[in-house]
């Protein structure tokens, strides 16, 4: 029997070495999710045009996530997770430091942020410098990962928590958290100056698509084709 998956976002915190994986699981999966496109409006006609293509795009369309992610001390606590230590000090309040983190440049995760103190460990024992110019206005690469057929680079745009209820420290103990994240065009990663395991992603989520819409088309009701004037 298939093991029961859950929802991830992955951050690529660059280092002088390879990109370090910060996995933010989900404690549980939302119930629901809003998966929303947009479809650019056509060119406008040009000076000597009087019409526009109805069909024509800019670019590609736009692809956005926006879901709720509930996060409950308990429940680490109750099932002696390995988090469970740290639910019991800290409540739910260092999965919510890590999602607030998604929103900072990189800047405040490589050097002496984040992972600066152990990548420089690392480096030290291997005889290699980890020193590294770190752009201080552009995020890191996060991956949203929803199982094995949908793994997509995501900014996060929108990040709002309802903290619900605290221990006697203050700290959060139970909080929903409101996700919204944009999924940038390949053209857009194409300037971004770590982006190569955002483009696999993307490459790969959408060569899948692709496989899906092709299996669709043996499914075409025969009935509805033969309505159509072709």
């Amino acid at each position: 029997m298939t093991g029961f998956i859950k929802g991830a976002l992955v951050e690529l915190i660059p280092t002088a070495l390879v990109p370090i994986p910060n996995v933010i699981v989900f404690q549980f999966n939302p119930e629901t999710m809003t998966h929303t496109w947009t479809q650019p409006e056509a060119a406008p006609a040009g000076p000597n045009a009087t019409v526009t293509d109805p069909y024509a795009v800019t670019h590609e369309p736009g692809e956005s996530f926006s879901f709720v992610l509930a996060l409950d001390a308990a429940d680490s606590i109750a099932t002696g997770s390995v988090s469970a230590g740290l639910a019991q000090v800290s409540g739910v309040y260092s999965r919510l430091a890590a999602l607030e983190m998604l929103l900072y440049p990189a800047s405040s995760t490589a050097g002496s942020g984040l992972v600066g103190t152990v990548t420089a460990a690392i480096g030290s024992a291997i005889g290699v410098s980890t020193k590294q110019a770190v752009p201080e206005n552009v995020l890191n690469t996060v991956l949203f990962v929803w199982g094995p057929g949908r793994i997509v680079p995501v900014r996060i745009t929108g990040l709002t928590v309802t903290e619900r209820l605290y221990d006697g420290a203050l700290n959060p103990t139970l909080a929903e958290v409101q996700i919204t994240m944009r999924v940038p065009t390949d053209e857009e990663l194409r300037h971004h100056p770590d982006s190569t395991l955002a483009r696999v992603a993307n490459d790969y989520t959408q060569s899948l698509r692709l496989s899906l819409a092709a299996a669709n088309l043996v499914n075409a009701g025969e009935s509805i084709l033969g309505m159509l004037p072709i």
